[in-house]
């Protein structure tokens, strides 16, 4: 299912701050030892579907602040 979406700049720039702030926390969560295997693979799917809806608003340089290099094994 598609779905379109009409915003303007000014939420744009709320959505991207948003999106910017959840990726962070999640990157810094996943080098927390503390936390759970199980908990991180649904934390790495999550950070998986908010950068890809990243990728759509922001700008490539910006894209690249927030790439993972390395990922969760099952």
């Amino acid at each position: 299912m598609m779905i379109g979406l009409l915003i303007n700049n000014r939420e744009v720039k709320e959505i991207e701050y948003l999106i910017k702030r959840e990726l962070e926390e999640i990157l810094l969560d996943m080098d927390d030892s503390r936390i759970d295997h199980v908990v991180k693979k649904a934390m790495d799917e999550r950070y998986k579907l908010l950068f890809q809806l990243f990728k759509r608003i922001a700008e490539p340089s910006e894209c690249t602040k927030y790439i993972r290099t390395k990922s969760i094994k099952v």
